[in-house]
């Protein structure tokens, strides 16, 4: 019986990081194809039917091509940061809602929390480690903007948690039954959104990886295994993001296929985002967290409390 109980948990968490990495190949494979369409050309179509096949190759060439790394790096630091960077990209997914439970986490968001916030150190450890200054001005930019939007992020989730009354997510969907919390709190939606697209180093928040400036930023030496284990998490973080604002605003039954519209839906809006807005300027994305949003996201924290103690 208790090998059972664990073996399920375990056999259960290999199917899941499987479906994610599955997911994070035709994601990218969405995502070169949207951008094509959105610059007016076909994205990959050689490969399979319609280039279905392309994120296989794409695999296929990083993993076998010859791994390099520069002599000045601190090996140690460099070789494992982007693995552990791939291991808390999956480890978070651990704390879906399932109906099966899973994993039973009572304190999921917290459990969310602590791996977004050591995702930081893998990307300035990344830049650390690689001896270079386009990588270490990348780690460092990734860091201050990451951080920043995690304060606005935290405020903006401990809103909802005074309103659910729960660190689990499964209270999301128990409140959501009649009415999303789009709804109710578009302009924390729409902040959620954008924290979301800061906190994922996305467009039009990509400084990190300021290709006109910083070369590639914080993985500019990384190449074959390194960068694709790097591109994979990147992914799979978008790919949980985007779950996690479909939970959290746009109506949580995880059993229904509708749910999963909604999440490639968002999955794709990450996409467009990237193929139509330019780069914001990077003082300007700082003022916009500490004036902007973590004034509003304390305002709304005060109003979600005081809603709370009125009803009680």
């Amino acid at each position: 019986m208790y090998l059972f109980d664990l073996l399920v948990p375990m056999v259960g968490s290999i199917l899941l990081v499987i479906c994610v990495m599955v997911g994070v190949a035709f994601l990218t494979l969405l995502e070169r194809k949207v951008l094509g369409y959105v610059q007016i050309r076909k994205g990959p179509n050689k490969l399979g039917f319609i280039g279905i096949l392309q994120p296989f190759s794409d695999a296929i060439k990083l993993f076998t091509k010859e791994q390099t790394y520069p002599m000045v790096s601190n090996y140690l630091m460099y070789y494992l940061s982007p693995i552990f960077s791939l291991f808390l990209a999956l480890l978070v997914w651990m704390c879906i809602p399932y109906w099966i439970k899973l994993y039973s986490f009572n304190l999921g968001i917290i459990f969310f929390f602590s791996c977004v916030s050591l995702g930081v150190y893998t990307v300035m450890l990344a830049g650390w480690s690689s001896n270079s200054n386009y990588a270490l001005l990348g780690g460092l930019r990734a860091v201050a903007q990451t951080i920043s939007y995690e304060v606005s992020l935290i405020l903006l989730i401990l809103s909802f948690i005074f309103l659910i009354n729960s660190f689990n997510f499964f209270g999301f969907m128990n409140f959501q039954q009649n009415i999303w919390f789009m709804v109710l709190s578009l302009p924390l939606g729409l902040m959620m959104l954008t924290s979301l697209l800061a906190e994922t180093n996305r467009t039009p928040f990509d400084f990190a990886e300021g290709e006109s400036e910083l070369v590639s930023g914080f993985n500019v030496e990384y190449s074959s295994g390194g960068f694709a284990l790097i591109f994979l998490a990147e992914y799979a973080s978008i790919l949980f993001m985007s779950m996690l604002f479909v939970i959290m605003f746009l109506g949580a039954n995880i059993i229904s296929l509708i749910f999963y519209f909604k999440l490639t839906f968002l999955a794709y809006v990450f996409i467009w985002v990237r193929g139509t807005l330019p780069r914001y300027r990077y003082d300007k994305l700082m003022y916009l967290v500490w004036k902007s949003y973590l004034p509003a996201s304390l305002c709304f924290i005060s109003l979600f409390i005081g809603l709370k103690l009125i009803l009680l």
